[in-house]
């Protein structure tokens, strides 16, 4: 027997979402994902100051404001052809994977784990453990979770002044130096959370020791307690390594600029188990089952406009394609672009499934912490952190940065200092894709067709994610 269901809203994600599925006895046959917001902040913007995109952008996202914020200086950055000394840069790039592994914590702890605790997973063996650690408000885990995210955050105010929407990102670094007593505060601070993973996540083993881990059987061999220990055995359980399957196309911007001009991360495409190079100028957005007029295409070429009554369109979120192709964005990109060992066994062995995309963020979340102990030692107090610059500029620049979500795109085309043309590729609009103009559906629409939905299935929950 076939239905239609309707699911959400969905509050875990940029704006508001529901999901519309096609159920065959029991199973998802098709799914189609609606964001059912419209914002329009590059509407917004046109016709206002260049700085004023400063201003606004840490307002598109509560969770990303200071992936926002960077993207946006650095499209200022670009167009104004000024570049960040290097403590600035140490200190976005802080600022930056900060957010991103608060973003992770949240995910798994708060958002992701606790799903776990519903009554369809009651006869597992494994159910009293979880209930206990994850039942929202009550979890054993939940007060040292929030604790240390707290905590955590805290480096967002010493560096930033407060969090989110802050002003101290600029195109030319930050305006925010830390004295020397404020470096070694921050590196307190680091070390206190690595110790909060080592116990809660891996626990015990030391985060070095998981992060040196190359193969599947290596990391079961050396995790076998911990948050880290009880996902994998849920992953077993549950078979989460076959569940919410994508086409397994990669994409990352790269992420954590350094002042030679190379990134951290590294930026590429994976394709049939290969890294390549990315090619920006292959990306377009599709409008045909979006609610916008108009003609897509080249996000610094489209000129749209919403249309609420469109024939066929069914969300306000557009078709990101890079060559014409389907491709995802987050932290298991991130971690295969890098050329994480594990990450691109797991995506050869599996592919692109709940299973690896929650161990992707898991592997970032472990490894944040260390790189931003590098990070700190290079910030120099006795040298300037942000270079000034003229914004009555024209011209145009592109800012590329990953989100704890997946890859963000500010474009900006400025005249005598005013926005003419602004525009936004938010992770969320890779991943929650609608069609585009062959019926190709996107990445979210994949991975729901062969889920089971129902009291008879009793599993794999479509928010799981």
């Amino acid at each position: 027997m076939s239905r239609r269901i309707r699911i959400g809203p969905f509050n875990r994600v940029e704006g508001d979402l529901e999901v519309q599925l096609e159920v065959v006895d029991g199973v998802v046959k098709a799914g189609w994902v609606n964001s059912t917001l419209f914002r329009g902040f590059e509407w917004l913007l046109a016709g206002r100051a260049v700085t004023d995109a400063l201003v606004y952008a840490p307002r598109i996202c509560g969770i990303c404001s200071v992936s926002q914020s960077v993207a946006a200086a650095a499209s200022l950055a670009q167009a104004a052809a000024v570049t960040p000394p290097p403590s600035g840069q140490w200190a976005t790039n802080l600022m930056l994977a900060c957010e991103n592994a608060a973003d992770h914590l949240t995910h798994f702890y708060l958002f992701f784990m606790p799903d776990f605790v519903a009554e369809a997973y009651a006869d597992y063996d494994w159910y009293p453990e979880v209930a206990r650690r994850f039942t929202p408000m009550r979890g054993e885990v939940l007060p040292r979770v929030l604790q240390a995210r707290a905590q955590w955050l805290h480096i967002l105010g010493l560096l930033g002044g407060h969090w989110p929407h802050t002003l101290a990102i600029q195109p030319g670094g930050t305006t925010r130096v830390l004295q020397r007593s404020e470096i070694a505060r921050l590196q307190v601070m680091i070390g206190q959370f690595e110790h909060f993973l080592v116990e809660t996540l891996t626990g015990g083993v030391p985060l070095a020791a998981v992060l040196a881990v190359e193969t599947e059987a290596q990391l079961r061999k050396v995790v076998s307690g911990g948050d880290l220990g009880r996902f994998l055995l849920l992953c077993d359980a549950l078979d989460l390594w076959q569940v919410g399957r994508t086409p397994g196309r990669l994409f990352s911007y790269g992420n954590y600029p350094d002042p030679n001009g190379g990134r951290v991360f590294a930026s590429g495409i994976w394709r049939e188990g290969q890294v390549s190079q990315l090619n920006t100028q292959t990306i377009t957005e599709d409008i045909t089952h979006a609610r916008y007029r108009g003609e897509g295409g080249a996000p610094w070429q489209a000129q749209v406009q919403p249309d609420v009554h469109k024939q066929q369109a069914y969300t306000f979120c557009k078709a990101p394609r890079l060559d014409g192709e389907v491709f995802e964005c987050g932290a298991l990109a991130r971690q295969v672009m890098a050329g994480v060992p594990l990450m691109q066994a797991l995506m050869r062995r599996w592919g692109s499934v709940v299973a690896t995309r929650v161990l992707g963020r898991l592997w970032e979340l472990m490894r944040l912490p260390g790189l931003m102990r590098q990070w700190t030692d290079q910030l120099n107090p006795d040298e300037d952190w942000n270079r000034p610059y003229d914004s009555h500029f024209s011209g145009h620049g592109l800012g590329l940065v990953e989100a704890a979500r997946g890859g963000l795109l500010h474009w900006i085309e400025a005249e005598q200092g005013l926005i003419r043309h602004y525009e936004i590729i938010a992770p969320t609009t890779w991943n929650f894709s609608p069609r585009d103009a062959s019926g190709t559906p996107g990445p979210l629409e994949q991975a729901l067709v062969g889920l089971q939905v129902g009291e008879e299935a009793g599993q794999a929950p479509v928010v799981h994610h």
